[in-house]
């Protein structure tokens, strides 16, 4: 399945046209560059700089901040989704719990799109629901093992290591899997 196939509105917003489309790609690399090193107070003048275009072709296709924003995420949510299916032959615990310290690793250095799991957004919805869905069979199976709680859902521990992951001051990646584990271990039986 392509990524058009599984993330739709991703591809509905890419231009046809092979000249826009290349503009298109380019904005979205300058702007994940740019969030990733400056967070979501990236100047869009530096950004359009970055992508070698000018400020009215990044308005074009994304008329506000949040229209880039939502965009960028789309396709690296969909890509932290595929890291589910790459685990799922582990053993339950451990399929489980490698997703997890993959999401709070890739998550951690995205701390815009943390920011913006938390806004209203049909975009940011459908993040939610492709995050959601690839945990959710990891979830079940170690439920289904014994070594997870029942009650727990998948948004109860997505939450959890999203707080995780908004740490932006770990000492060292030693401590970072250190505080992984205590919340990982929480919803363990």
């Amino acid at each position: 399945m392509t990524l058009a196939e599984r993330v739709p509105a991703l591809a509905a917003r890419r231009p046809r046209r092979a000249d826009a489309a290349r503009n298109f790609d380019a904005l979205i690399a300058a702007g994940r560059d740019a969030f990733a090193e400056e967070g979501s107070s990236a100047s869009l003048e530096d950004i359009a700089r970055r992508a070698g275009v000018g400020i009215g072709t990044l308005y074009r296709n994304f008329p506000t901040r949040d229209d880039l924003i939502d965009t960028l995420y789309l396709g690296e949510v969909d890509a932290l989704a595929q890291t589910a299916h790459e685990v799922a032959d582990l053993e339950p615990w451990a399929a489980l719990a490698a997703w997890l310290d993959h999401f709070v690793r890739y998550v951690g250095t995205k701390h815009v799109l943390l920011e913006s799991l938390n806004r209203p957004s049909a975009v940011m919805d459908q993040c939610r629901t492709i995050m959601f869905d690839a945990g959710e069979p990891l979830l079940r199976r170690a439920q289904s093992a014994g070594v997870v709680d029942p009650d727990i859902t998948i948004s109860d521990v997505v939450k959890l290591v999203s707080g995780v992951a908004a740490v932006s001051s770990f000492d060292d990646d030693a401590q970072r899997e250190r505080v992984l584990g205590l919340a990982v271990n929480a919803i363990r039986r």
